[in-house]
């Protein structure tokens, strides 16, 4: 399956998945060098540092969405990654677009006395 990038609907995904309650942050989604080559790529020019930082590739089956979250400690991390999930869902469907699929990683859960409860 070919796999275009979509850097402007990411944008707009990283939008909903920043206003779902219970996410606090979103880093680079990706593995540990494709996060280095893509801060390479910022530091010699080639990219953007304001590049959204949820992944969306279009393919044949539908978009894939990759995303690695922060999440507040007392939201719960299977209620807020089922959040996270609908708030995707409903921004590709609003794009008219099919979910292929959605990948999500908790990265980081911040801590109970830096959580808002």
């Amino acid at each position: 399956m070919t796999m275009t990038a979509q850097p402007e609907l990411a944008g707009r995904i990283q939008a909903a998945v920043v206003a779902t309650p219970g996410v606090r942050s979103v880093y680079r989604a990706g593995s540990l060098i494709s996060n280095l080559v893509g801060e390479s790529a910022v530091a010699v020019g080639i990219n953007r540092d304001d590049e959204p930082l949820v992944s969306v590739r279009m393919g044949d089956a539908g978009v894939l969405v990759e995303a690695s979250l922060g999440i507040e400690y007392s939201a719960g991390a299977a209620k807020t990654l089922r959040a996270v999930r609908r708030a995707v869902g409903e921004a590709l469907g609003a794009e008219g677009l099919t979910t292929a699929e959605i990948v999500l990683t908790i990265a980081y859960v911040h801590p109970r006395e830096a959580s808002s409860d």
